[in-house]
């Protein structure tokens, strides 16, 4: 059976996501960032296209590593200025019926008690269509603006997020019956109290004595999204995460990081195939590989190196400003991202800053349709991955040649969908029903 390849578009409430400088091609609207009508419009393509979802990153803080400063960021427009990624999620629905939302919500800046009543309430409005990307933070201007003096150390913070986790599920599955809300106009009683349980919560790092907010939205828990590919970030996403998201350069280390997942899940009880693990890669196409090249060429004269560096110090949580361009980034450790520099591979600092401008960290795939569908089919079929998260470059340019060129070839093939499944994200994705199920642990924690 041929498998059919997944897709979601990779943003940012913001202008400059991952490539840096790009907004000032002649072409390109990311700055219009703050109008509804700009993010309508994508959201009317990317359903036209059939696309799953929109994966919408965020961050807390600035990137001020480099030179020790936000200059840098400040200039080139590198994620910053950024708006909340949740508000965008009703302003699409609105004008879509099927695709689906993944918002990168940060577990040290989000409070479990009225977190968990922002998504529930984003999963009734979009009737099922809400997913959630999990992460642990990684700047320490995100840190100082919450009142601490640091960001904390990497594996701390994934202790501190499978704490959150157990929290959030019992909100989610443990408050409220499935018939607690019974809207019986005759007698007067729109929800059952027997049947809605106060939550009593007293770990290491959280505390809690209350009754989540919403009734059960239509998938209680969101689709779960995880992107940390080091040891303890694989372990938190064997347990938790539904979708994986990773990012390397190449396809052999894709492939391992695949199969140490496939792995990890397997071993923590889990189906291999219980999660779907997407890749990041850009894409520029046209009808032939010479005018994708020309169009290349046209992004790259608007990059901004300077942007890109900017971006690399705040992920590694390295002042990428006090080393020379050649030297090499597998020198370099940290304690921010731990894969930043590893999935860099051989590249320089200076290679670096080149490579991000135009598709960011991604992999950048340049050609016809014939060409960019023949390399996606490559990177799935030995990697294993089940799809991409599309990283943009020009906007909505990248995509709607990315929908009118792409999507029709794949089509053809036979390895993307000509239409959309019916339900839930997770029913679309997964096909085993609205909810999670044991072995999930979440499972574990609903009322009857």
């Amino acid at each position: 059976m041929t498998k059919e390849i997944l897709f979601n578009a990779f943003d940012m409430n913001c202008v400059g996501h991952q490539s840096c400088g790009l907004w000032r091609h002649p072409r390109d609207r990311s700055s219009e960032y703050t109008s509804m009508k700009y993010w309508q419009e994508l959201a009317r393509t990317l359903e036209r296209g059939l696309f799953d979802g929109i994966f919408l990153a965020d961050v807390t803080g600035v990137y001020d590593v480099y030179n020790n400063s936000p200059d840098a960021a400040l200039r080139s427009a590198s994620q910053i200025p950024t708006n909340d990624p949740f508000t965008l999620v009703p302003v699409m629905a609105a004008v879509t019926e099927h695709l689906c939302f993944g918002v990168t919500g940060s577990i040290p800046y989000e409070a479990p008690y009225s977190f968990a009543r922002r998504i529930s309430s984003l999963d009734h409005l979009t009737d099922g269509r809400m997913g959630w990307n999990i992460v642990t933070g990684y700047l320490d201007s995100a840190a100082k603006g919450v009142g601490k003096v640091s960001q904390t150390a990497h594996d701390t913070r994934y202790d501190i997020a499978a704490e959150y986790m157990t929290l959030v599920y019992k909100l989610w599955e443990g408050s409220w019956d499935k018939d607690a809300v019974i809207r019986d106009r005759k007698k007067g009683i729109f929800t059952d109290p027997a049947r809605v349980h106060k939550i009593s919560h007293d770990g290491k790092y959280f505390q809690l004595e209350a009754i989540h907010l919403c009734e059960p939205s239509p998938q209680r828990t969101p689709v779960l999204f995880q992107a940390g590919t080091s040891p303890k970030g694989q372990a938190f996403a064997a347990s938790h995460a539904e979708c994986v998201f990773i990012s390397n350069t190449n396809i052999q280390a894709t492939a391992e990081i695949v199969k140490s997942l496939r792995r990890q899940t397997v071993l923590h009880g889990r189906k291999a195939e219980d999660i779907k693990v997407f890749a990041m890669m850009s894409v520029i196409v046209a009808r032939s590989n010479e005018e994708a090249q020309t169009k290349l060429m046209d992004y790259t004269s608007y990059a901004s190196h300077e942007g890109a560096l900017a971006l690399m110090s705040g992920w590694s949580g390295i002042d990428l400003s006090r080393y020379a361009l050649d030297e090499q980034a597998d020198n370099i450790s940290t304690e921010a991202i731990q894969a930043a520099m590893t999935s860099a591979g051989s590249k320089s600092v200076g290679e670096w800053a080149e490579f991000l401008a135009v598709g960011g960290a991604a992999p950048l795939v340049v050609g016809s349709p014939q060409k960019v569908a023949d390399e996606l089919q490559q990177w799935v079929s030995e990697t294993d991955i089940d799809g991409f998260n599309l990283a943009y470059t020009v906007m909505p340019e990248c995509i709607e040649d990315f929908v009118d060129l792409v999507v029709p070839e794949l089509q053809q093939r036979g390895v993307y969908k000509t239409q959309y499944g019916e339900g839930t994200m997770r029913d679309k994705l997964f096909g085993k029903g609205p909810q999670l199920q044991s072995p999930h642990p979440a499972a574990g924690y609903r009322t009857k």
